[in-house]
């Protein structure tokens, strides 16, 4: 049997397919210091990695192309040698898991609330490098996962400063002036923090600066050296007419 609207040997179907469903935002209560946080670490990660990675930030990511109630929101997830394109949502099907996941832990936020379950969550996300950050925590804490044959494994952090499993770098908490403690990625080498944009963008005025002051000194050298030398010709003009006029 077919109808005006069923092509010829094709499946008549009882009732329309009910698309899945996957939400890309829901409204949930952010501090401003949490914000602060969040956007200070995703554009420092973004400046350093946009052009070997995908970056998001507070985006669902889902894992079951099934069930869109599995799924995470990461405050700053990183997917390395995927592109940086702009995306609303992410879904693991799609692009695959992310390599790394940043937890800034937030006593307002009812998301943290159950860690264990966040903890399994992402364990089925099939995560890298899990980071839990608590800035609320008397003294902060810093606390990384790593994925070790399908299980999350937490590992050992002396301090507040741990080698990034998957990024060439090592988390490690500053004192921020205003919002207090923060989760920053060091340089491998060196005390040296991988930049906000604010940072390096104050670090090449100052390099465009001293380089500035560079070629004043280098002009003022050679004007000096100059007047030197015409004033050395001058003297031995002037001695040359004196014997001249012996």
């Amino acid at each position: 049997m077919t109808t005006a609207s069923t092509p010829a040997g094709s499946s008549e179907y009882l009732r329309p397919p009910v698309p899945v469903h996957f939400p890309e935002a829901e409204l949930v209560p952010e501090s401003k210091r949490h914000l602060e946080q969040r956007t200070a670490l995703y554009r420092i990660l973004t400046l350093a990695f946009q052009d070997q990675a995908a970056i998001g930030s507070d985006q669902f990511v889902y894992w079951d192309p099934t069930d869109p109630r599995k799924c995470l929101a990461p405050d700053v997830f990183v997917r390395l040698g995927a592109k940086d394109d702009v995306f609303r949502t992410w879904k693991v099907w799609e692009r695959g898991a992310p390599d790394v996941a940043v937890e800034i832990v937030s006593e307002s936020d009812e998301r943290d609330r159950d860690w264990n379950d966040k903890l399994e969550r992402y364990r089925r996300l099939g995560v890298r490098e899990l980071v839990c950050f608590d800035p609320e925590a008397d003294p902060p804490s810093l606390r990384v996962w790593v994925g070790v044959d399908g299980d999350l494994v937490e590992r050992r952090v002396e301090g507040l400063t741990a080698r990034s499993h998957c990024l060439p770098g090592r988390w490690t908490v500053v004192e921020h002036p205003t919002f207090g403690s923060q989760l920053r990625l060091g340089r491998l080498e060196g005390a040296d923090l991988f930049p906000t944009p604010e940072e390096q963008q104050r670090e090449v005025a100052k390099l465009e600066r001293q380089a500035a002051e560079r070629e004043r000194q280098a002009a003022e050298r050679e004007r000096e050296l100059r007047v030197a030398a015409e004033a050395r010709i001058r003297e031995l003009e002037a001695e040359l007419r004196r014997r001249d006029g012996e």
